[in-house]
């Protein structure tokens, strides 16, 4: 539980620290805009519930992928093509993001790297 705790303190630190970021927060809202696009769609042309249909839009970007469900409709289907070319590539980029931040050592910290190493030096 500990190791799960840290490691979510970790991820969180990467989220604040990429969302200090102009291009990563851009790619947040585009992520955010292609998942309620994609709910809305799959709510109103495959007739799945709000929660089912975000469930599918997550998985599908994510690359999990739905093991039960696949569209039923012709357009279903053409638009979950589309989703999953455009998608995949957004989601993918934030957390690309992420995980910049999260090597990205803090600017304190690369300060006070640079301290001690010169004070070795000496």
């Amino acid at each position: 539980m500990i190791s799960f705790l840290l490691t979510l303190k970790r991820l969180l630190s990467g989220l604040w620290r990429a969302f200090k970021l102009k291009n990563f927060q851009a790619l947040f809202v585009l992520v955010l805009l292609v998942l309620l696009s994609g709910t809305i769609f799959y709510v109103k042309e495959e007739g799945l519930s709000i929660v089912d249909a975000l469930y599918f839009c997550v998985t599908t970007l994510s690359t999990v992928g739905h093991p039960s469900f696949e569209p039923q409709t012709t357009l279903g289907k053409w638009f979950t093509m589309v989703y999953i070319m455009v998608g995949v590539g957004l989601f993918l980029s934030m957390v690309g993001y992420i995980a910049y931040a999260l090597i990205q050592q803090p600017k304190d910290q690369d300060d006070a790297d640079d301290h001690t190493s010169k004070l070795n030096n000496k």
